[in-house]
């Protein structure tokens, strides 16, 4: 069983990025993060992309690697290689319903198909000391009931998995596109909260809708630990106020944040980091502050006119004046 962090950020393409990460743990110590899914095939057979998306900092940490792939054989190379680079855990994608995932014949498609789950975490569980995790939906297509999803978090569970991360929706493969099913299926957050009266034993991980840490509590009263998904990008210092409220430690001033964050922005955009990639996950820092919008405004300016320049101290200066100027901290 892993340690229990009560607050995790979801694996979320395109969004938890290594920026991102090292942003949030600036945010809190305590929350577990997750790399972006990592198809098996991109981590095999090619090294430089192997290396992009396994690197980690000691910061980062407890850091885990999602995993995209239904190849036992595959999975555990990408595994072997995961441990090597530092993670802390294996987390294998069961939820994703997108089509080309599911040509590739992974993420929700596996729901159907929980013995074959199981003998992926058991390869793995063989092959590595690494905790195996899963992240599922609670239902696809047609296998919807309550029994089915018992009967795939006890399948899997026997092959050595203690956590399940349960995204409180059903997945349409066909009809849905990816972005449709995270809010047209209805949340069922009853059904996680069952399983973990039924499976008591096991680490029981809600996510799906949650944006406010009110929300967190009443859910942290039922399961384990909640998983934030999209509000954690749009709203980042809801995780430093959820750290706040369960851990009791003192709220970081966003100003302070930002400051300490630009030392990290100036190190990898020497690097040949894109000021793109490295400012995206400060437009939401200020997110329902007086002054909000001028900051993205200004963010998204800055942009167009220094994307290719190096980071120089004078864009930093800028950064910090932007936000003295436009808003209201912490």
């Amino acid at each position: 069983m892993l340690p229990s962090p009560r607050l995790m950020i979801a694996p979320m393409m395109g969004w938890t990025t290594a920026s991102y990460r090292h942003f949030i743990r600036l945010l809190s110590k305590h929350v577990q993060l997750y790399t972006e899914m990592c198809s098996v095939n991109a981590l095999i057979y090619n090294v430089a992309q192997r290396h992009y998306l396994l690197k980690c900092h000691a910061g980062e940490q407890p850091l885990g690697l999602q995993l995209g792939g239904s190849d036992p054989k595959l999975l555990v190379l990408a595994a072997q290689y995961a441990q090597d680079y530092g993670h802390t855990q294996i987390n294998l994608n069961i939820g994703c319903p997108s089509t080309r995932v599911q040509h590739a014949c992974f993420g929700a498609v596996l729901f159907k198909q929980p013995e074959h789950v199981a003998n992926c975490v058991s390869a793995l569980r063989a092959a590595v000391s690494l905790p195996i995790t899963i992240k599922t939906r609670i239902a696809v297509d047609d296998h919807d009931s309550y029994s089915h999803l018992v009967h795939f978090i006890r399948t899997v569970n026997e092959a050595g998995c203690q956590v399940f991360i349960i995204h409180a929706r059903k997945a349409w493969l066909h009809g849905l596109n990816p972005k449709k099913n995270r809010t047209i299926p209805p949340l069922r957050y009853d059904w996680v909260y069952q399983i973990k009266r039924d499976f008591p034993d096991l680490q029981i991980v809600l996510n799906g809708g949650i944006d406010t840490v009110e929300q967190i509590q009443t859910h942290l009263q039922q399961v384990d630990a909640v998983m934030i998904g999209r509000a954690a990008w749009h709203h980042p210092y809801l995780i430093a106020l959820a750290e706040h409220r369960l851990h009791g430690t003192v709220l970081p001033d966003r100003l302070e944040i930002l400051n300490r964050y630009i030392p990290y922005l100036q190190e990898q955009h020497a690097q040949g980091k894109t000021l793109n990639y490295l400012l995206a996950p400060l437009f939401g820092l200020f997110h329902k502050k007086s002054g909000a919008r001028q900051w993205r405004h200004h963010l998204g300016v800055m942009l167009q006119k220094t994307p290719h320049l190096l980071f120089s101290n004078n864009v930093a200066e800028q950064l910090v004046s932007i936000a003295q100027d436009h808003l209201t901290v912490p």
